[in-house]
């Protein structure tokens, strides 16, 4: 593997810490210190703003704008829409002597920024050496709230050292954003007002029409001018300071999208308003404590090192896996099945905050082992956009549903044919996901209400799409994409082969199950759809008949001819030619045999229990090292791969780069945001990768392999209302039921009933 990693912040456990102000590293920075809370987002940036580079990014989830696109072939879409940044609730402007704070041009020191993962909060401070000679200590603070989602704080804290004397402070709220890629901004500003302690705005989007409404109670030293400019408003206010007697400004900000807009959204902005003004900064940031100690009980992931000489190495992992689970929590809680969950978070506007098939097949089973609710909602995201999906399909000239392969809304937002009209994996992997929430959960209720009409119209949408090959006369997808985005127009790829089989079958077998043990509500279903009563058995015999590329040996041709294309050595490609994307000509990239992601190794990690050891090893060996991993999903699945063939060297290192991928700017891209889906496969990296769960059997499997240099690993699953812990040692491993009824378990192949005494199994690798 040719990347390599670039650290830059202090390794601690609970916290990353950057020590020194490195401009070039400024927009990586704001990415990593990125904060949300699922209804907002804002990126690291510096409450004063500055003339370093940066993106200024604030961001409430939902929120969008449209785009009109020239009308090309049938097909492809003629409109999009992307994720655009909302009020700007940071906006401070700080002046000493006339002197503006911009840390791209003073003089300052001591600078250190920490955001602490215990509390969800990000801290900063410095001292000003401004050029009168006067030296001024500012600390910042600010927290997106994860009780009260609509709320955000910030407070900063400003202390004369060697003088006493005035300061000009100004604090705000701004709907005058521009969208980087677009360069303009998206919102119209409607209304406006102040009040002795607070200032309101509530601004329009330019085309799609959605309305936020931004309110902040302001608590100024000395008292603030309101002021209005444009699509800002602010209070305005001169402090005096005493020389050694810290002062703090404070802003309690609530940002609402949850209206009809107009009156009705200002009135209950209002509202939420004095709301947030019942309780004070302090008390907010004590419920916030309280909520991360809960969350960390059941999602934290503790590494040991099993040594001084490894200690290094283990404490940089554990940085890693505590920042993967905390941002996801801070991404998606289940809060609103509105949204779903965007490649880059609320952290930047790279993939313009689309989610696309990573959210089933990688994110979704950190949310059923840790809060099934937020998964079952995710699910729910996609059957509110169904009606989006069936009309994509026939968009295409098919049948069914066809959901979209970038989307905030449900409709498709992908302007690119060659991934919106090739790439089927969206729709079998919410087929997967329909199948692993129900099958951990016991959902049936959700599968007769919401899951068999998704997989009817996916299945009738699949089976419409295929087609009996000439050569062998089986069923197969022709002129598609895979999850190797490098290859693109081929037949027969293995994944969407494979995947289109599992979900026929599945569909087929619901829907017979459905009419045997549902036979009201499957009769609603088939009058609402227009089932057909052969369909089911066409897709079961489709299924039958799904010709799998597969040799002898067992290994399996990722598409038709994929093993006579010329080979290209993936660690002769230099570090200072990733991405690819920006430094290799586009079509230059599809003439190789290279692969960008996992693609037949993606099979065997999401229906890992239908495939022998020797299937593993056999297409591992094969496709690893023609693997460039340019997607941030693809190190966490060859290493869970890997620790499952005791290839614990390649397990580590993988684990390594998935887990600190964007902490150590591996694929030189941080800048651009962070990688949440694939932030979600290092955590599947450690619990399906070196506990060995696996969830796609009859009950939860588990075949522990502990890398040398650990000494402990520990862990929580929630199962059906179960608590289950984890805790891996050398010796063996010990398994709990901190709450809920006895469970079977499987570890190393033997069957144990985990009760109320703590189970020992010793190591059997």
């Amino acid at each position: 593997m040719a990347k390599t990693a670039d650290r830059y912040f202090k390794v601690d456990p609970w916290s990353v810490i950057e020590e020194g102000f490195d401009p070039a590293y400024s927009r990586v920075s704001e990415s990593v210190f990125s904060l949300a809370n699922e209804t907002m987002g804002i990126r690291g940036c510096f409450d004063e703003g500055g003339s370093m580079d940066s993106l200024r990014g604030a961001y409430v989830n939902g929120v969008y704008d449209l785009e009109e696109l020239p009308r090309s072939y049938r097909g492809i879409i003629d409109h999009t829409h992307f994720m655009i940044p909302a009020a700007d609730w940071l906006m401070t402007k700080i002046r000493l002597d006339g002197e503006k704070l911009d840390l791209g041009r003073v003089r300052f020191r001591d600078f250190r920024r920490e955001l602490n993962m215990r509390t969800g909060t990000l801290t900063r401070q410095f001292v000003w050496e401004a050029a009168s000679g006067k030296e001024l200590r500012l600390s910042f603070l600010r927290f997106t709230d994860m009780v009260h989602r609509e709320r955000a704080y910030q407070r900063i804290t400003l202390e004369a050292l060697n003088f006493t004397g005035e300061i000009a402070v100004s604090s705000g709220l701004s709907f005058d954003t521009v969208h980087e890629g677009y360069r303009r901004c998206f919102w119209q500003e409607t209304y406006a007002e102040t009040e002795a302690d607070r200032i309101m705005l509530q601004a329009r989007t330019t085309r799609s029409g959605q309305e936020v409404f931004a309110g902040a109670i302001l608590d100024m030293p000395g008292g603030f001018i309101a002021e209005k400019d444009g699509k800002a408003v602010h209070g305005r206010g001169t402090i005096r300071l005493e020389q050694g007697k810290p002062c703090t400004v404070e802003k309690r900000v609530v940002l609402l999208f949850n209206g009809n807009g107009g009156e009705s959204l200002r009135q209950q902005g209002k509202n939420a308003l004095a709301e947030c003004g019942r309780i004070s900064a302090e008390e907010a940031l004590a419920a916030q404590r309280s909520y991360w100690e809960a969350y960390w009980q059941i999602s934290d992931i503790r590494i040991e090192a099993s040594g001084a000489e490894t200690e290094e190495a283990a404490e940089a992992e554990q940085q890693g896996i505590h920042f993967c689970s905390f941002q996801l929590a801070q991404t998606y809680n289940g809060g609103s099945t509105r949204h779903n969950i965007g490649a880059k978070g609320m952290t930047g506007e790279a993939y313009n905050g689309h989610a696309f098939w990573d959210t089933e097949a990688c994110c979704l089973p950190f949310y059923l082992f840790t809060r099934p609710e937020a998964a079952k909602n995710l699910l729910l995201f996609r059957y509110n956009t169904l009606p989006m999906a069936l009309e994509r399909a026939k968009m295409l000239d098919c049948k069914g549903a066809c959901y979209p392969i970038a989307t905030l809304n449900g409709d498709e937002a992908c302007s690119l044919w060659q991934h919106a009209s090739l790439q089927l994996q969206p729709g079998t992997a919410v087929a997967y996901g329909i199948w692993h929430y129900v099958h951990l959960t016991g959902d049936d209720g959700f599968l007769w209400r919401y899951g068999a009409e998704m997989l009817l119209q996916i299945a009738r949408f699949l089976a419409s799409r295929a087609a009996r090959g000439g050569l062998t006369g089986k069923y197969g997808f022709y002129g598609v994409m895979g999850p190797d985005e490098f290859h693109m127009m081929v037949n027969n790829n293995a994944y969407t082969n494979y995947m289109g089989k599992r979900t026929l079958e599945y569909a087929a077998r619901i829907l017979q199950r459905m009419r045997a043990e549902q036979p009201e509500a499957w009769a609603t279903l088939a009058e609402k759809t227009a089932l057909g009563p052969e369909e089911p058995d066409t897709w079961m015999n489709m299924a039958e008949e799904m010709y799998i590329p597969c040799a002898e040996n067992g290994l399996i041709e990722q598409h038709d001819g994929f093993f006579d294309l010329p080979h290209t050595e993936i660690n002769d490609v230099p570090v200072s030619d990733f991405p690819l994307y920006e430094h290799w000509s586009y079509d230059r990239i599809y003439r190789t045999d290279m692969i960008k992601q996992p693609d037949v190794l993606m099979i065997l990690y999401l229906y890992n229990s239908s495939f022998s050891r020797e299937a593993k090893r056999v297409n591992y060996e094969y496709y690893e090292p023609r693997t460039i991993h340019e997607s941030s999903l693809s190190p966490a699945i060859h290493s869970v791969l890997a620790a499952e063939l005791d290839r614990m060297e390649d397990a580590v290192r993988f684990f390594g780069h998935a887990t600190r991928l964007d902490l150590d700017n591996y694929n030189r891209n941080t800048r651009e945001g962070l990688h949440v889906t694939s932030i979600a496969m290092a955590w599947a990296n450690i619990v399906y990768g070196f506990a060995g769960l696996r969830s796609d059997g009859d009950m939860l499997r588990f075949a522990p392999r502990i890398p040398d240099r650990w000494k402990r690993l520990s862990f929580s699953l929630v199962c059906r209302g179960r608590v289950i812990r984890v805790r891996m040692e050398k010796a063996g491993t010990m398994f709990s039921l901190a709450e809920g009824a006895p469970v079977s378990i499987r570890v190393y192949d033997r069957e144990y009933c985990l009760g109320t005494e703590e189970l020992t199994v010793p190591c059997m690798i």
